[in-house]
């Protein structure tokens, strides 16, 4: 098994590489952006539809004021996603250029939501007025909102990098400058779509949002299978087990897939089908990450009430609130699960185990799959019950869930507990060894009339941390001048765990007087924040993104540093040393 993990782990930086490419990221990180919108759509959803299951049903205008709103956000994600992406794409762009010649990025969403309506929507004609066919502007138009947003974003650069633009002379103010600057990729992008769309058309018959959905629905339905759900997930697990965040890898890939099948299900539920898509964005929440990655939440609970080692028991005890929450990141580094061979097996099969039982009640116990999406942070067992609209068998399969979860991890889990408990009786044995021994040295000179060796040591000890005192109060004050009016931003995957963090620092810093500013964000809604910021503090499972991040942190003159595992969990917990930390870091 060491040996299995040795030879994964040799493959790191080859994952923490794909986890930087910055068409992965763009991807990733415009999806982020609009997941508000998604979660924002669903609660309309939710309240317009989970109460036909006891027979109430809104009259017909309250119906059709809750689907409104529904079909304005949820409705136009793609829009939304292509515009997102090009302005995540066009900052990973800019830092391969000059800080006086950049992308405006708000020019290349423009363009980017252009040239994705052009690629994707009809114009419907009525006797009174025209609009868009709004097909494939949601979830459908994903796929071709990241294309319509990278070739935006590569237009753009190779007309800025070679300053193929409009110039206006230095005595035009820069804002009007910009605007012209901004002509010529634009007109580019634009006349780039409109053309190939009109090709396309007059090839295929229909629009390229279309094409797009025929060419990847073999992909996607091949996902939604067992074995695919088995490497997708299983995939995502085994990267974060070497230290890689798993879903920046895997996520990109299958996101349109995710969001579209959720569509989908809700559309056959309303039509009076069968809601069989598997592969959605609520079972990934949910039932796959229950706790996190690796489904952990059972297992937080069996280190916290179950564990005889009591440092197992201090870490359950630290980590079941952000677990419950899906943040496991206290308990993937302390524990540790990272790359500790004892949970490899359940960490990497917990959730393929849970995703095939989903699919199981799905596939031959007629239940519907996800229909609603929630926050990522609900608690996993309210978030399936909620997601799969409070169906009956829903409580069946959480039960389940949460049953052969515990069988897989119990006995790793009792492997490691005998494992710790082992290493805490051999310090308990030195210990009372040491103590035995110092007792004889005491009774010997005792008898022969020495001094206590131990005594002079203690009093020897005791005058240098007098002496020391003031060095001590000098270090605390040089600590609390370098810190106040500093502004603290700490970086993680998806914005829970660096909250910890930031939230451990304001209040040591409030306890002590000390007038300190933190914020907690995700990595990639980070670029417009930095200027406001003196230090990022980059967690661990996003730290293969510290070599961008020092490219973005040298543009605005402010500094940064990556945290290791056990090391950031540490300075979670104690607010002294985070504060010395920080202080450290500031004063470099």
């Amino acid at each position: 098994m060491e040996q299995l993990i040795a030879t994964i782990e040799k493959g790191q930086p080859f994952f923490n590489a794909i986890a930087r490419n910055k068409y992965l990221k763009a991807i990733r990180d415009g999806f982020i952006s609009v997941i508000p919108i998604i979660i924002f759509s669903s609660i309309f959803c939710l309240v317009a539809s989970v109460p036909n299951i006891w027979g109430f049903y809104w009259p017909d205008d309250i119906n059709n004021a809750l689907w409104k709103c529904y079909n304005y956000s949820m409705g136009i994600l793609a829009i939304a996603c292509a515009a997102t992406t090009a302005k995540h794409f066009a900052d990973a762009q800019n830092r391969d250029l000059p800080k006086n010649n950049q992308i405006n990025f708000i020019s290349c969403m423009c363009a980017a939501i252009i040239g994705f309506l052009l690629l994707s929507s009809d114009t419907i004609a009525t006797d009174a007025a025209s609009g868009f066919n709004t097909t494939y502007l949601g979830s459908k138009g994903l796929l071709t909102a990241f294309i319509a947003a990278f070739v935006t974003g590569i237009i753009y650069k190779f007309f800025i990098k070679r300053n193929i633009t409009v110039k206006m002379p230095e005595q035009v103010p820069p804002n009007i400058s910009q605007t012209f600057k901004d002509i010529i990729p634009f007109s580019v992008c634009i006349t780039v779509f409109w053309v190939f769309d009109i090709v396309f058309r007059a090839a295929f018959g229909f629009c390229f949002a279309q094409g797009v959905i025929q060419v990847f629905q073999p992909l996607f339905t091949a996902a939604d299978g067992y074995i695919g759900l088995a490497v997708i997930y299983g995939a995502m697990s085994l990267f974060w087990f070497v230290g890689v965040h798993g879903p920046s890898i895997v996520e990109p890939a299958i996101a349109a897939a995710l969001v579209a099948n959720m569509t989908d299900n809700l559309a056959a539920f309303q039509a009076g089908q069968h809601a069989s898509a598997v592969l959605t964005q609520g079972a990934q929440y949910f039932v796959v990450c229950m706790g996190g990655t690796g489904a952990t939440l059972v297992l937080v609970f069996m280190f916290c009430f179950l564990a005889k080692s009591q440092e197992m028991r201090a870490v359950g005890k630290a980590a079941i609130v952000p677990v419950c929450f899906a943040v496991n990141e206290p308990l993937l580094f302390a524990a540790p699960i990272v790359l500790n061979p004892v949970f490899f097996v359940p960490f990497v099969f917990a959730p393929i185990a849970n995703i095939w039982i989903l699919k199981i009640f799905i596939d031959f116990l007629g239940m519907n799959g996800f229909m609603y999406t929630l926050p990522w942070t609900v608690p996993g067992p309210i978030g399936t019950i909620m997601g799969l609209g409070f169906q009956p068998l829903a409580f069946v399969m959480l039960a389940l869930i949460l049953v052969v979860d515990f069988v897989l991890y119990y006995p790793f889990f009792r492997a490691y507990d005998a494992q710790k408990c082992a290493e805490e009786a051999e310090i308990s044995q030195e210990e009372l060894a040491a103590k035995n021994a110092e007792k004889a040295a005491k009774l010997n000179d005792a008898f022969q009339g020495k001094a206590d060796a131990k005594s002079v040591a203690a009093g020897a000890a005791a005058e240098a941390v007098k002496a020391d005192a003031p060095a001590a109060v000098a270090t605390e004050a040089t600590t609390a001048s370098d810190l106040n009016g500093k502004r603290v931003l700490v970086l993680c995957q998806g914005g829970g765990t660096s909250g910890l963090l930031a939230n451990a620092l304001a209040k040591a810093a409030k306890e002590r007087g000390i007038n300190l500013e933190t914020a907690a964000e995700a990595y990639g809604n980070h670029v417009d924040m930095l200027p406001d910021f003196d230090l990022v503090v980059l967690a661990p499972q996003a730290a293969s993104y510290l070599a961008d991040l020092q490219k973005d942190c040298e543009r605005v003159g402010n500094k940064c540093v990556a945290c290791r595992g056990k090391q950031y969990i540490e300075l979670s917990q104690n607010g002294d040393k985070s504060l010395a930390f920080v202080s450290e870091q500031l004063s470099k």
